[in-house]
């Protein structure tokens, strides 16, 4: 169970858009948490992984790669 205050003008927002598509608030608010929810895990796990293989390359390499 999750009890959430929302200011007034996104309430409004999910109240519209509720009305409009036939659907609850809580549906509404439900799925846009989970797309969050999913949209940070594949971001963290990236990050994550980056990190892991992450090899430094030094400046004046990348410059001399570059041709710079």
């Amino acid at each position: 169970m999750l009890a959430i205050r929302l200011p007034d003008p996104i309430e409004k927002r999910l109240a519209v858009l509720a009305a409009e598509t036939g659907r609850t608030k809580t549906t509404l608010a439900r799925e846009a948490i989970l797309e969050y929810i999913d949209d940070l895990e594949d971001f963290y796990l990236a990050e994550a992984r980056a990190r892991q293989n992450r090899k430094a390359i030094p400046m004046a390499e990348v410059e001399r790669e570059l041709g710079l």
